[in-house]
């Protein structure tokens, strides 16, 4: 269908059966695989190594590939400065005591992030 394969197959799902075809629907010599979903029974997949050889990769991408100990310091700095909005994602604030409110925003897709007070 696409002539001999994908520069880039991204895998979302968490299954390793899609992680595996993923990777076998990319181009030989230069197709390169994300895997963005997470394994849930951490099952292995199996690679044909030949196909890696030839050029193939795979690449796990957990938190978008962010660095927590190098990213988050300067997400932060940023954010105390103003130059990154997170505020207009928040679309809930709620108290403890409506925890279950929160589930059902969740569960309903009307929440996009929502604000937990302990004290409120």
């Amino acid at each position: 269908m696409t002539g001999g394969g994908v520069d880039y197959s991204f895998e979302c799902i968490g299954l390793a059966s899609l992680m595996e075809e993923a990777f076998n629907s990319s181009r030989t010599g230069s197709g390169k695989t994300v895997i963005l979903g997470m394994e849930k029974n951490a099952s292995p997949i199996s690679l044909d190594s030949r196909a890696i050889i030839r050029g193939r990769s795979v690449h796990g991408s957990l938190f978008g590939g962010l660095k927590p100990k190098l990213d988050i310091p300067i997400l932060v700095d940023r954010y105390l400065k103003k130059e990154l909005n997170l505020d207009g994602f928040i679309t809930h604030e709620i108290s403890f005591e409506e925890i279950n409110k929160a589930f059902d925003l969740l569960v309903e897709g009307n929440s996009i992030r929502c604000i937990m007070w302990m004290d409120k």
